[in-house]
C-alpha cells in the first residue's frame, strides 16, 4: 500500500491538538475591523474546534 498525502490546503488550516481535536481558525476575522466590537474581535483571535459533523471528513484530509 502507498503512503496516504496529506492534502496540503487542509494542513494550512487545521491543526490536531494533543488529544486529537481538530482546530480551526474562526471566519470573519480578516478585515472591517473597525465595524467590529473589541469583544468580537478578541473572540475572533481564539481557536475553535470542528464540529462532529465535519470531523471525518478533515480526518481523511489529514492522516496521522
Amino acid at each position: 500500500m502507498p503512503k496516504i498525502k496529506t492534502h496540503r490546503g487542509a494542513a494550512k488550516r487545521f491543526r490536531r491538538t494533543g488529544s486529537g481535536r481538530i482546530r480551526r481558525n474562526r471566519a470573519y476575522g480578516g478585515h472591517f475591523f473597525i465595524r467590529k466590537s473589541a469583544r468580537q474581535k478578541r473572540a475572533l483571535r481564539r481557536a475553535a474546534y470542528i464540529s462532529a459533523a465535519d470531523r471525518a471528513r478533515v480526518e481523511r484530509l489529514l492522516p496521522k
